[in-house]
């Protein structure tokens, strides 16, 4: 009787050729997924690098306080920084200036790194080829002019913000600050250039600030401010001299209050008022 060689198993041969077939084909799929892909990808770099969806007009926009710090040329600078930080491209492919691509954080860091009295800035864009840059000013809350004052110095003086940071000469910006006293205190860390600088307790200053405003509804403007330590010295229009403790300000407002029948900040003749003791209040005559 006739039989199959034992080395040659039913359907072997079939199974294989049906594997490779698969394989073939599987590979097949792949290059062209591939294929596809670099084709795509180039379609879209040359769609990226065409001029109608890359970015060519740079507006800003920001407070008229702005020209206090340069004008139109102040204007002109912000954008240059804006239109150098798009130069250039990614990995040589896709231009940095693409509308969809264009790098928001580098050109917010390099404008609030060229100008310390701006602080914050926002990007919107402007159809397929425009950026418009929203500018947010700092706000002068008051002068500091050092870290106490000195007869027959010249003195040179920055405008800071709330949170007591240093952000422009204020003997070269024609920026009002909100309040008319000059501050005198240290300044955080070892630093020689004041400009970026933050003034010490600044977290204070808003206290120490209303202080000094409520003294003027006793007919008693103040002039100059001066932290030393944990102390203030307020000089007042006439030259007189209040000192209280730094964040006792009610306290001390409480008890000049009750002693106003018995003394008058308004007339200048009074050298100090001592206010740093709770209850007490000490004075000096001229």
């Amino acid at each position: 009787m006739w039989r199959r060689p034992p080395s040659v198993p039913p359907f072997e041969g079939q199974r294989a050729g049906l594997a490779a077939r698969r394989w073939i084909r599987r590979r097949r799929a792949f290059v062209a997924f591939c294929i596809l892909l670099v084709i795509l990808s180039g379609v879209l770099v040359w769609g990226f690098r065409q001029s109608s969806v890359r970015i060519s007009r740079v507006q800003i926009f920001g407070p008229p306080s702005l020209g206090s710090f340069g004008g139109a040329s102040a204007n002109q600078s912000l954008a240059e920084i804006a239109t150098s930080a798009m130069q250039g491209s990614y990995l040589g492919t896709i231009p940095r200036d693409s509308f969809f691509f264009f790098p928001e954080l580098r050109i917010r860091a390099g404008i609030l790194a060229a100008h310390p009295n701006i602080v914050a800035v926002s990007l919107f864009r402007e159809g397929l080829t425009g950026l418009s840059i929203q500018i947010h000013e700092r706000v002068p809350i008051a002068r500091w002019c050092g870290f106490t004052p000195t007869a027959g110095v010249d003195e040179y003086c920055y405008l800071f913000d709330a949170n007591g940071y240093l952000f422009a000469a204020a003997n070269v910006a024609s920026t009002t600050p909100v309040n008319n006293f000059t501050l005198y205190a240290p300044l955080v860390g070892d630093t020689l250039e004041p400009l970026r600088a933050t003034v010490v307790r600044s977290s204070q200053l808003p206290s120490a600030f209303d202080f000094a405003r409520q003294l003027a509804t006793l007919g008693a403007p103040v002039t100059k401010i001066i932290l030393r330590d944990d102390e203030v010295d307020d000089i007042l229009t006439q030259g007189t001299r209040i000192t209280y403790v730094l964040g006792r300000e009610q306290d001390a407002f409480t008890a000049l209050v009750s002693a106003s029948a018995n003394l008058d900040l308004a007339d200048g003749s009074l050298d100090y008022v001592d206010l740093r003791f709770y209850g007490k209040v000490y004075v000096k005559k001229k």
